[in-house]
């Protein structure tokens, strides 16, 4: 006999069990601040410990029958496990304890439907819904599960469940074609800021380690910004001028978790190729966190798994305010290039460093020469003029020009070739050498 799953339920027991295997296990605490993003309300949190999961019910006999009691006890009408269970799992929990079960999978895709905002969010965070969905649809159709199939029985459930999986595998490739439009335009806006050589930087790290109030910080933009788990979910994107570079976009994309599900990143491939694509990533971190280098860890599996671990990286430690005695700062390597700034984007302290940092990092590729221009040259002259890469200009006896020029690498490339000049004939013959100035 099968129960007749509620519409809604914010009541639930939380399980978390530790394995001895070398398996990797999610924070406790991380999953009940998840369930409180979701909106629900924990009534009791059981925990144990086993040599392995249970194949058929992930948990063992006894541990079951203590959670059966919970759920009876406080009326709860869902369970959710810190762990991915097996849709055969998920079904004969269900079975035994006449309630909705979910799993962290299952859970984090909730909150994701419920942050979403734009269409393009939507789209996403429906796909991935249904690609989870599509694994478990015997568990999801409540009109199916009396349809055993067998002698006398077949035909109809099979039929509609071939419906449903025909429904669910249109709607799939329907989103996907939406989503491969909005990656179209996407990539279109992206090779139009590469065509006029504005730098991107994007906000990453894990989730509710500060990015939106630190992109409202510098940006004003008024993003939603609230302490809870994936609070913003739609990458959102401004135009800021940073001193020495210029214009620049900053880009705010989604926080980062641990064990963060495939489908989502899968869904979220469009959104995240922001972060893929951009000129530097800013690596927000709760500087105050105990899990802080658990937390790096997990944000740059994700960075690879996007292929976006080999880009410039900025490392922002966030947060200092909760630290005692802590003053912003940059660290430096070697060369006196900006690695980290220490600052908290709630008070502002540390703000006018990190602008700073960004331009020394963003300006690497600022070619900054003294040259003399003949006056053969005087086209490339006014065009430097026009890309206003003149800082001073001073006229040498022979008539020929003397300029002090500030521009971008791929700028000053682009102008060498449309005047059809080679880079060794030209005056900045020795780019990459150390006497060249950068930045």
């Amino acid at each position: 006999m099968f129960f007749e799953r509620p519409d809604s339920g914010e009541l639930a027991v939380l399980v978390h069990l530790d394995f001895n295997l070398k398996l990797e296990t999610n924070d406790p605490r991380e999953f009940e601040e998840l369930v409180l993003s979701a909106g629900g309300d924990p009534v009791a949190f059981l925990t144990g410990k086993r040599a392995s999961p249970d194949a058929r019910t992930f948990m063992g006999s006894g541990k079951l029958e203590e959670l059966q009691d919970l759920v009876t006890l406080h009326e709860a009408e869902l369970v959710i496990f810190n762990h991915t269970l097996s849709p055969s799992q998920e079904r004969n929990l269900e079975a035994v304890l006449k309630c909705r079960v979910l799993d962290r999978t299952g859970l984090i895709l909730d909150i994701f439907a419920q942050r979403a905002r734009t269409h393009e969010g939507k789209l996403q965070v429906e796909l991935a819904q249904l690609r989870h969905m599509s694994t478990r649809l015997i568990r999801g159709w409540t009109h199916l599960e009396r349809q055993k199939g067998g002698i006398g029985l077949r035909g109809p459930g099979e039929t509609q469940l071939e419906t449903d999986r025909r429904l669910l595998r249109g709607r799939i490739a329907f989103i996907e074609s939406r989503l491969a439009a909005v990656r179209r335009q996407r990539d279109q806006a992206r090779r139009s800021r590469t065509r006029a050589d504005i730098p991107t930087v994007s906000l990453v790290g894990y989730t509710n380690a500060g990015k939106s109030t630190l992109f409202n910080r510098i940006t004003d933009a008024g993003v939603y910004v609230k302490d809870q788990l994936f609070a913003t979910l739609d990458p959102t994107m401004r135009r800021i001028d940073l001193r020495d570079v210029g214009t620049a976009i900053l880009a705010d994309t989604v926080g980062f978790v641990s064990h963060l599900p495939h489908k989502l990143v899968e869904a979220f491939k469009s959104t995240l190729e922001e972060a893929a694509n951009s000129t530097l990533l800013l690596h927000v971190i709760d500087a105050p966190s105990e899990e802080r280098q658990r937390n790096i860890d997990e944000v740059e599996v994700v960075l690879e798994e996007i292929d976006a671990h080999e880009l410039p990286q900025l490392r922002v430690f966030n947060k200092i305010d909760l630290l005692d005695q802590f003053e912003p700062r940059i660290d430096r390597d070697d060369q006196g290039m900006p690695l980290a700034v220490w600052l908290s984007a709630q008070t502002g302290a540390g703000i006018d460093l990190l602008l700073q940092a960004m331009a020394e990092r963003l300006g690497e590729e600022i070619v900054h020469q003294r040259v003399i221009l003949p006056i053969k040259w005087a086209r490339l002259r006014a065009k430097l003029y026009q890309h206003n890469a003149v800082l001073a200009e001073a006229s040498a006896d022979d008539g020929s020009y003397e300029l002090d020029v500030r521009i971008g690498r791929v700028d000053l490339m682009r102008l060498l070739s449309a005047e059809n000049i080679a880079l060794a004939d030209s005056p900045w013959h020795n780019l990459g050498h150390p006497q060249l100035e950068a930045g």
